[in-house]
């Protein structure tokens, strides 16, 4: 597929203009951010690995009545999605005591969260995505109050879900990112699940071991980042068990000299 005019580009992703109206190229690609990306560096083949966990995981949602913008993976690093109009929200929803939550609240990481937590932040990387109360949603009109009813109903939904798949391949999840979009429709436009679920925005612990299978381990400074994204891969029946980084990185640079 040849390509098309960029529209964006973030901190791990490229949004191209797709092959047709409504449509938009996703590109995943190797850079890692921590901290509103105070921190940067590169994980070699994630970007490969993210588009297809993040395949995976759409597609597991879609069947279970989730709408999202997924279309179609296109190869190993770009995928088809439908173009929304992304709300400036970003949603994460906390099973267990992780991440800034802990330094918040002094709590201690690791502790099971009384019920599962819903928390907002607003998008705007110049402000590092401040948190936000839902009062602050309805004040400045970010969202509708029937919206934000389809965005906390879906987010208890997917996590219902992803809880019970990570839980069947001996993985803890976390906490989790999500972000929402509208999809407009002739004069109307609903609310459908946008953007990425990869280890990039979710908290993945072992469930035997509590070993981080996420970009905690860039953020920490761990090591070992690329073989904990396909450890979550394999699991998930993404990767053969023979499969290295090295050959996940070969493939790709074949696919580019192919022009693929």
């Amino acid at each position: 597929m040849s390509r098309r005019r960029q529209i964006y580009e973030g901190k791990a992703k490229i949004l191209y203009e797709g092959p047709e109206p409504g449509t938009i190229i996703q590109y995943f690609k190797d850079d890692a951010t921590a901290f509103n990306a105070q921190k940067r560096g590169t994980i070699n083949g994630k970007g490969v690995i993210n588009n297809r966990i993040s395949e995976y995981v759409f597609t597991q949602l879609q069947h279970i009545g989730i709408p999202t913008h997924f279309v179609r993976r296109l190869n190993m690093r770009e995928q088809l999605v439908r173009q929304v109009e992304i709300v400036p929200i970003e949603v994460i929803v906390r099973n267990v005591a992780a991440g800034s939550i802990c330094k918040r609240l002094g709590l201690t990481e690791g502790d099971p969260l009384p019920t599962t937590l819903i928390e907002y932040c607003y998008k705007d990387d110049d402000l590092g995505d401040p948190l936000i109360a839902e009062e602050h949603i309805a004040c400045f009109n970010w969202a509708s109050a029937d919206e934000m009813q389809d965005i906390s109903s879906m987010a208890i939904r997917i996590n219902d879900f992803m809880c019970g798949m990570f839980a069947a391949i001996g993985i803890r999840l976390i906490d989790f990112k999500l972000e929402f979009g509208r999809l407009f429709e002739g004069d109307f436009s609903r609310i459908i699940l946008a953007d990425e679920i990869s280890p990039d925005g979710c908290r993945l612990w072992d469930m035997e071991s509590n070993e981080k299978l996420d970009k905690d381990r860039f953020r920490r400074d761990l090591g070992g980042e690329v073989e904990a994204y396909q450890e979550v891969a394999r699991r998930l029946g993404l990767l053969p068990e023979d499969v290295n980084n090295n050959d996940v990185v070969d493939l790709d640079s074949q696919r580019k000299k192919r022009g693929k």
